[in-house]
């Protein structure tokens, strides 16, 4: 079994600890076997080295991206690729962002789910019994 997720310049980090946690970054130069040279000018992520434990590597690649590229030109190839478009599409991101809707539910919103669960639950049953009962 090889690893699909490489560490390597242009792969894009989620950072998962610190005051950058949630945002996304670029890996642009790769220091030693536990840290990385990360860079985010358009998530708001300042250049930095941050260890392996604290990023979480993603499936999206930046192409065409050299080792230790400056600040500018990494902004212009992740608006050139639209990064965050291709973020946006991934289930990681979907989860993510389906995760920030609910924990803002109001507790009548949350009375609205649970009654629209009830329903649907009572038209599956309907429809499944249905079903059995034409078999």
């Amino acid at each position: 079994m090889s690893f699909a997720r490489l560490v390597e310049v242009g792969r894009v980090v989620n950072i998962t600890f610190g005051p950058d946690a949630g945002k996304l970054a670029v890996i642009v130069e790769i220091i030693d076997h536990g840290r990385v040279l990360v860079d985010g000018p358009t998530t708001g992520v300042k250049r930095q080295a941050l260890p392996f434990k604290r990023l979480a590597l993603t499936d999206i690649v930046l192409k065409a991206i050299p080792r230790g590229v400056g600040t500018a030109p990494l902004k212009v190839a992740i608006e050139k690729q639209d990064l965050n478009a291709l973020w946006a599409k991934t289930s990681w991101a979907k989860k993510i962002a389906k995760r920030a809707i609910r924990t803002n539910l109001t507790d009548f919103d949350r009375y609205r789910l649970a009654q629209a669960r009830r329903q649907r639950s009572v038209i599956i049953g309907k429809s499944l019994a249905k079903i059995q009962k034409s078999q």
